[in-house]
């Protein structure tokens, strides 16, 4: 049995590790939690069986009473990674850290260091390597079965409504308060190519910046909170009512599955919604549908089942208000060029306006050419073979609501064979995203963002042998002001 300790108890806390604890109950259990906000840490409580002396409003508390298991969560926003992972590896827990890392090259290098001090793991949520999509794409490539690669093209594409709640809406939506959206997005995707070509990057450019979610796209007669009397509330993409209180974005994905029962029951959902709603009360699993209360409702209401609770946080928090009246200034697309050692080279696209959530690849090798698809609604990966033009399907699986297409269940099972075999080897076996893997591709991101707002070609031995930047942007947040885009 290992036990842990929670620091965060949010979305990422409660509903992805806390969830899988209580799913495996007979291999993690929680020991303790700290979370400032009561209603999460004494919900948390119940749920793992917490007595009150193990419940803390901060990490800071947690810490000073000792070491009291085998390894501590860290699920705070961006900002607050540091100090506390800090804090549990010199009390020698293994931490494992939500992405990004930290927000400073500094404090990136300085988590690496500790945890090899330590002796302990530090492992970063990069939870995408452990998907049976990637996986299934990285055997490929080791395989042979394309030949060595020469280049890859890789897409994140943000569906609107997403990226409206996370970027424009939600906590991301600062450069100054999170991070610069190359870290706290795609550094998933940065880790990915890194991880698949298995060489450092030598150089990066990239361009992006703030092209819609401003006030000048606004319509005519937008309301700047969407509940106070918007005239465009009914067509409004965007709409708050329409992502947080019917859920329309999150059922239209089950509109597209390619089985029938899935469509009907995403149809029904969408067109009766309070007939669904009633039926739940007979057949459990249509609760939901009928009454979504899972992300991204869950992280706008500590009671995402109330519909009044609901109404209150859209009338009153930020994610009622309109897209286009909003503080954020992260970008909202970006492309990011890069070469690396042995001459392959890579391109990296975000945005934010797509109409199907996921990511697409296409990697051309010498001897053969991959395509991946990886949406909410459908996963492929097929393979050409340059010397017989023939198609092999990988990969060709249908609708995944599970956390990250179930890399969030995929890092688990890694992490506890890593626990249960803890050896001489700090890191223990099957662990794909190490701390020193970990910070190379952070530092791709930081390059990236330096690359965009000091318009030039960055040179990887620049990041990975000084310190960091006086002019970077993630450790300079004043640079944010008039650097929405070129």
């Amino acid at each position: 049995m290992i036990t842990a300790v929670l620091v965060g108890a949010g979305n990422r806390g409660k509903d992805a590790y806390g969830a899988w604890a209580l799913e495996n109950s007979h291999r993690l259990k929680f020991a303790a939690v700290a979370e400032p906000l009561t209603a999460r840490r004494e919900a948390f409580a119940a749920a793992h069986g917490l007595p009150p002396e193990r419940c803390y409003p901060g990490w800071e508390e947690l810490f000073a009473a000792g070491r009291m298991a085998d390894i501590c969560f860290i699920a705070t926003q961006d900002r607050l990674h540091t100090a506390p992972a800090l804090a549990a590896l010199e009390l020698g827990y293994h931490v494992l850290l939500e992405k990004p890392m930290a927000v400073t090259e500094a404090d990136c290098r300085r988590l690496v260091e500790a945890s090899e001090k330590a002796g302990r793991q530090l492992r970063v949520a990069h939870v995408l390597r452990y998907t049976r999509f990637f996986q299934t794409i990285k055997a490929a490539v080791a395989g042979g079965l394309i030949g060595r690669i020469v280049n890859i093209n890789h897409s994140e594409n943000v569906s609107y409504w997403h990226f409206a709640h996370s970027y424009v809406r939600g906590n991301w939506r600062r450069a100054d308060e999170s991070s610069p959206i190359v870290l706290a997005k795609t550094c998933h995707d940065l880790d990915l190519i890194y991880w698949l070509i298995g060489a450092p990057a030598l150089k990066v450019s990239s361009f992006g910046g703030l092209f819609f979610y401003r006030p000048e796209n606004a319509p005519p007669g937008a309301a700047k909170r969407c509940l106070e009397g918007c005239p465009h509330l009914d067509i409004c993409l965007w709409a708050a009512p329409r992502i947080y209180l019917k859920a329309e974005p999150l059922l239209q994905i089950g509109t597209r599955s390619r089985y029938f029962h899935n469509r009907l029951l995403a149809g029904a959902a969408l067109r009766c919604p309070g007939l669904v709603n009633g039926l739940g009360r007979l057949y459990s699993p249509l609760k939901t549908l009928g009454n979504w209360d899972q992300w991204p409702v869950s992280t706008i209401t500590d009671a995402p089942s109330s519909r009044e609770a609901k109404l209150q946080a859209l009338r009153e928090g930020p994610y009622g208000r309109c897209v286009f009246f909003c503080d954020n200034d992260v970008n909202d697309h970006q492309v990011v060029n890069m070469e690396f050692a042995g001459g392959a080279t890579a391109s990296l696209t975000l945005h934010g306006f797509a109409s199907s959530e996921g990511r697409w690849i296409r990697i051309e090798g010498t001897g053969g050419t991959l395509f991946g698809k990886l949406t909410t609604e459908h996963q492929e990966i097929i393979v050409y073979d340059h010397h017989q033009v023939r198609k092999k399907l990988l990969l060709d699986l249908d609708l995944d609501l599970r956390g990250h297409g179930g890399g969030d269940e995929g890092l688990m099972e890694s992490l506890m064979a890593s626990l249960d075999g803890a050896s001489s080897s700090p890191e223990g076996p099957e662990v794909l995203t190490s701390a020193r893997a970990s910070l190379e591709s952070h530092l791709l991101a930081f390059a990236a963002d330096r690359s965009q707002h000091e318009d030039r070609i960055v040179y990887m031995d620049e990041m990975r042998h000084s310190a960091c930047h006086p002019e970077h942007l993630a450790c300079h947040p004043e640079r944010s002001e008039g650097s929405l885009e070129k």
